[in-house]
């Protein structure tokens, strides 16, 4: 995996759950619950090789962590990135875009097609996101359509899919 003289990534394990269930808590709070990313989130399955961990070399503890869910965009399969998180003293270090980078090149990698997200394109820009055109997905609850965000792998290519967004097993 990933390493840096400050970060060591791995991919998340069931071992991780506690740690990553209470840096959620830490970093969201209860609001969480109610989001419509999250809600998405339940019905969909983990995408496990895409999912990964930041562990501060200084201390190996869990430092952040980034997960990508399969969902389909009006059949046609795609990726939910999010929650990335990062401990407030780890924030502005590089962990959140070093986690990002791990998980983009991995989908990428893998023969995915997209990534979508809710956030900020400030922030996310860099790698490779940009805003979906207003209308052209529906999500199962309000989102602010500045912050609908997509990352499309094949370099080149149109972000062609558009639709309802739903969590997916592709199991």
């Amino acid at each position: 995996m990933l390493t840096t003289p400050d970060y060591a990534l791995a991919l998340q394990t069931p071992a991780d759950e506690t740690v990553i269930h209470a840096l959620h808590e830490k970093t969201f709070g209860p609001g969480r619950f109610a989001r419509t990313a999250f809600r998405i989130r339940e019905t969909a399955a983990l995408a496990d090789e895409l999912c990964f961990v930041a562990h501060s070399t200084q201390s190996n503890k869990i430092v952040g962590s980034v997960v990508l869910s399969h969902i389909t965009i009006g059949g046609t399969p795609s990726l939910l990135l999010g929650p990335l998180a990062v401990t407030p003293e780890y924030k502005n270090k590089g962990a959140g875009k070093l986690l990002m980078r791990q998980a983009v090149e991995r989908a990428r990698s893998a023969g995915y097609q997209s990534i979508i997200l809710v956030g900020d394109e400030p922030y996310y820009g860099p790698f490779g996101f940009r805003p979906i055109p207003h209308g052209q997905i529906r999500l199962p609850g309000p989102v602010d359509p500045a912050r609908l965000l997509v990352c499309v792998l094949p370099d080149g290519t149109e972000f062609t899919a558009s639709g309802d967004v739903k969590g997916a097993n592709p199991l």
